[in-house]
């Protein structure tokens, strides 16, 4: 079989996969009747496992068309940095000691605010955390906000629509509030060195359009809720309040790892080795710790890398569409491919157009970094928050259409920011 039919069956098997994730909330119910194959539906029913599953189905069409060498040669010609890089920062960011770090900073900033610290706190989580992102990495910024989201608000039972409305103005906000720098956001990341942009010209072109539009989004969605934010109290205290204090020498071990893993994040070998030595520190000093999120920073690593696999062979449609658009249709059409597709590469194979010009070049990254919050395939970080929340929704499962929905107005804020 020719190369161009593994193309148009990655393809089709890629739209499959994007059909499957929009029906996470079907095969959920499914597992939750019981039966003799509910173990199968339970399976469908992780989002995180969607591309891996069917990365795994493309893979065994190449061997079975193509021949193992050029199976195996492809999967090895793949690049899983990014894959593990988030399973790296996953596990370290969702530590406790990090976790009390992040949660006393919150606290103080909170206090600096106008306002009752119920809702403070919930627009700091919502809009300093992700603008943290540009420095300390978009995805340990969505472990930190989804794991304090999750003990403060999401663990209290009902109250679906306010669920929603938060997490799709968290998935927006994490994906614009990286760029404020040119090492944070995987899709600024993609093109940086080809475009020639650094941290300077970011914060310049982009940051402060990004700074705006997740202050309004975390602002609205604070005053559309603020009567279920009065209600009650914040939880991540009670949960802690019967432990004793994490040292301040082991909080400083763990921001290392933190800091170490992020200036190493191009570096698998390296960051992966510093994972290890952390997670061999953990144990050790195991009594000041939660259980490491191994299984949860596992998935998402799986999620990703199937991503990867299937997305690496959608260059023959992507990048001929892409390099047909005038800059306005690229901007718009950035955001919509986006939804169905993972920013990184879509910014990775319009790097790859040639003789485009500069006002191009910020739309197609405006564009995708916009999209980033539509869907649990938008952004890289995205099935990290997909994981941690998930089972605060019923039936353990968030629905991608009302995902969808939720992250529509944030959306268009950002929008309007991006083409002022």
């Amino acid at each position: 079989m020719t190369t161009s039919f593994i193309e148009y069956l990655a393809t089709a098997l890629f739209a499959l996969a994007v059909v499957h994730t929009f029906s996470v909330p079907v095969f959920a119910r499914m597992a939750n009747k019981g039966g003799p194959h509910s173990g199968l539906w339970h399976l469908l029913s992780e989002v995180e496992a969607v591309f891996g599953v069917w990365a795994a189905v493309l893979v065994a069409f190449m061997v079975l068309f193509s021949g193992v060498g050029n199976a195996v040669a492809y999967v090895e010609s793949a690049n899983f940095t990014e894959p593990a890089f988030v399973f790296a920062i996953m596990v370290v960011a969702a530590s406790r000691p990090i976790i009390a770090v992040v949660n006393m900073l919150v606290k103080r900033l909170a206090g600096l605010l106008p306002m009752r610290r119920e809702l403070s706190m919930y627009f700091v989580i919502l809009a300093f955390v992700p603008l943290a992102g540009s420095f300390i990495t978009e995805p340990a910024a969505m472990t930190l906000a989804a794991l304090l989201l999750r003990d403060a608000y999401f663990r209290r039972h009902g109250q679906e629509g306010f669920k929603y409305l938060t997490l799709g103005v968290l998935f927006v906000n994490i994906s614009i509030g990286g760029v404020l720098t040119a090492y944070a956001a995987p899709p600024v990341l993609m093109v940086a060195n080809t475009f020639g942009w650094d941290s300077a010209y970011m914060a310049t072109h982009f940051g402060g359009r990004a700074a705006l539009a997740v202050l309004i989004s975390a602002g609205a969605a604070t005053i559309i809720c603020r009567n279920y934010l009065l209600d009650g109290t914040i939880g991540v205290e009670s949960a802690e309040k019967d432990r004793p204090p994490v040292p301040v020498i082991v909080m400083a071990v763990h921001i290392a790892f933190l800091v170490a893993i992020v200036l190493s994040a191009h570096h698998m070998p390296i960051f992966m080795g510093l994972l290890l030595l952390f997670v061999g520190y953990a144990y050790a000093y195991s009594r000041h710790q939660n259980p490491l999120m191994i299984r949860e920073g596992l998935m998402v690593g799986f999620f990703l890398a199937g991503l990867v696999v299937l997305g690496g062979l959608q260059k023959w449609w992507l990048q001929d569409l892409l390099g047909g658009l005038s800059p306005t249709v690229l901007y718009w059409g950035a955001l919509a491919l986006t939804a169905l597709t993972d920013n990184a590469a879509l910014t990775y194979l319009g790097s790859l157009v040639e003789g485009t010009s500069e006002a191009w070049r910020y739309m197609l990254v405006a564009g995708a970094v916009t999209g980033g919050g539509l869907t649990v395939i938008a952004n890289a970080p995205n099935p990290a928050g997909f994981a941690i929340l998930k089972n605060t929704f019923p039936d353990g499962a968030i629905s991608p259409l009302k995902l969808l929905a939720a992250a529509t107005p944030p959306t268009l804020i950002a929008a309007l920011m991006f083409l002022l």
